[in-house]
């Protein structure tokens, strides 16, 4: 190793091939990141102001969408830097502190939506248990769990990440410091570090998919003994936004970490991980807003205070 030099900095690639739109993609990025934040931060706003969302699904689409918004904000804010700079490093202490809360936060997504398909599963399935089962400070406890377990469990290959020699070359192939690109630079053994992190995203990702599923699975046979239409339609109702969001955000994580020779189509990687970075939590907004009923009444009620002057 003497013979070698010790990599300090690493360079991100991100869309360097894209030179000539640049520009046009930092200003499309740029907006769909303030659409972001905005968006989610309203859904944090309307469920404090409004008394009528004061329940526990909305307690736990708060926390989602806190947490949409520091995923995206691990990664955006310094695409875009790189968009317009012609110095795209960062030292392995930047790094590994990016991948270390973009991966934290992402596992901590996962277990809130499996949560999240607890609850409704309790709610349809077992109505009049429900206040006992989801009680405040049950639903409280589940959440911190979320928090703890999604941030504790990454710390250990992060530390093991601490440990790895680099000795050229430094040239990252993402717009951010993703896990397997970083590895692929190292001159140590990352055996162990690829086999943790390969555990990791199948008890993340496939683990929680899969009681998601078993949820939705008691859920849709319930729903189908209910005998009239309309209460069919208003059970699978409060079930869709969840479900749309779960589908979106599972098929991109299972495609970029859950899959055979993932490492090997690092352009495709980039395109599906903005579907994580940037996609999902820029629909969460809508999706929740538009398929949910009181929400849209509140946005209304508010809309009307706001443009007529009426009182509260």
């Amino acid at each position: 190793m003497s013979n070698h030099s010790v990599v300090r900095e690493f360079v991100l690639l991100g869309f360097s091939h894209l030179h000539e739109f640049q520009v046009i993609l930092f200003a499309f990025i740029l907006l769909i990141y303030v659409l972001t934040v905005l968006g989610n931060l309203g859904i944090l706003t309307l469920t404090c102001l409004d008394s009528r969302l004061h329940s526990l699904m909305y307690f736990f689409l708060c926390n989602f969408s806190l947490l949409e918004v520091l995923v995206t904000s691990t990664v955006v804010p310094r695409m875009l830097v790189d968009l317009l700079s012609t110095r795209k490093t960062l030292s392995l202490a930047e790094c590994l502190t990016q991948s270390f809360f973009y991966f934290s936060l992402g596992s901590t997504n996962f277990l809130i939506l499996t949560v999240m398909a607890f609850d409704r599963y309790v709610a349809i399935c077992c109505p009049l248990h429900y206040p006992t089962i989801m009680s405040g400070p049950v639903c409280v406890k589940l959440v911190v769990a979320c928090w703890v377990v999604g941030f504790l469990s990454i710390i250990s290959p992060t530390l093991q990440k601490t440990r790895l020699w680099f000795c050229g070359p430094n040239v990252i192939d993402h717009y951010f410091c993703d896990s397997a690109p970083l590895l692929w630079l190292s001159c140590s053994d990352t055996h162990h570090i690829e086999h943790m992190d390969f555990f990791l995203s199948l008890f993340f990702v496939l683990v929680t998919v899969l009681l998601i599923l078993a949820s939705y699975d008691l859920i849709v046979a319930t729903v189908l003994r209910i005998p009239s239409t309309s209460g069919r339609q208003k059970a699978f109702s409060t079930c869709a936004s969840h479900l749309t969001v779960v589908v979106l955000r599972y098929g991109s994580a299972i495609f970029i970490y859950v899959r055979p020779g993932k490492g090997h189509a690092t352009h495709l990687n980039k395109v599906v991980a903005m579907m994580t970075v940037v996609v999902t939590p820029f629909l969460n907004p809508f999706i929740f807003t538009f398929r949910n009923e009181k929400v849209k009444e509140v946005i209304g009620d508010m809309a009307k205070r706001v443009l007529l002057g009426s009182p509260a």
